[in-house]
């Protein structure tokens, strides 16, 4: 860019194109509505486009979308939940395209609960299933083991209180809110696409984040 056209940014109040907006806040690590206020209307409307589709309970969601997702991500795989053993039963080849994905240069990380903590024996217990939680967190890590055995597969564990199942795959995102004392499958499902200077796929990704920072190898 030329100085003299971000000196005006800057003095005259001028709200550049978005493509330069966008790559100026990801430059500086904040958000572009933080560099040019007048621009969260834009924002807004662009987080509400980031809604792909909604879905009344998990099993609502087709098993063509799961299959689609899994094998188009090439970027990013990461999933956040205390099992999800319902994805490893539906698709037993996943943990070998986990590991695939992976040696071809794709970050995966895997987010189980912690089967042993307090956490997981208070959410099976408010979900009606009490122990089959933690159990399903210990077949899924089975299920694991074969992938995990190969750089740039990451699994850790949590025992924070899930508010939401993510599910991340490039620039889709399945977000499984956690009602109470229902289990995850009884829950509805929103589907959406990250678009640039949207804040709906970047809020669930920074607690994805967060929970994995607070995560520990498994």
């Amino acid at each position: 860019m030329d100085p003299k056209s971000v000196e005006r940014w800057i003095t005259t109040d001028r709200t550049p194109h978005r493509g330069h907006r966008w790559k100026a806040s990801a430059f500086l690590g904040v958000d572009e509505v933080y560099l040019w206020p007048s621009v969260t209307k834009q924002a807004e409307t662009a987080s509400t486009s980031e809604l792909v589709t909604y879905y009344p309970h998990r099993g609502a969601v087709p098993a063509t979308l799961w299959s689609s997702l899994i094998e188009q991500a090439t970027s990013h795989v990461e999933i956040l939940v205390y099992a999800g053993l319902f994805l490893f039963d539906g698709h037993p080849d996943l943990p070998d395209q986990l590991a695939e994905k992976a040696t071809a240069g794709a970050q995966v990380r895997i987010l189980l609960g912690d089967p042993d903590s307090e956490m997981a024996r208070q959410r099976g217990e408010e979900e009606g299933i009490g122990n089959d939680l933690a159990a399903g967190a210990r077949i899924t890590r089975r299920y694991l083991e074969p992938a995990t055995k190969m750089p740039g597969v990451e699994v850790r564990l949590h025992d924070t209180i899930l508010y939401n199942s993510i599910y991340r795959f490039d620039d889709d995102i399945l977000v499984n809110p956690h009602v109470l004392g229902a289990p995850a499958g009884q829950n509805p499902v929103l589907h959406f696409r990250y678009i640039p200077g949207a804040r709906t796929f970047r809020h669930y990704m920074k607690s994805f984040d967060y929970a994995w920072d607070l995560g520990t190898p498994s």
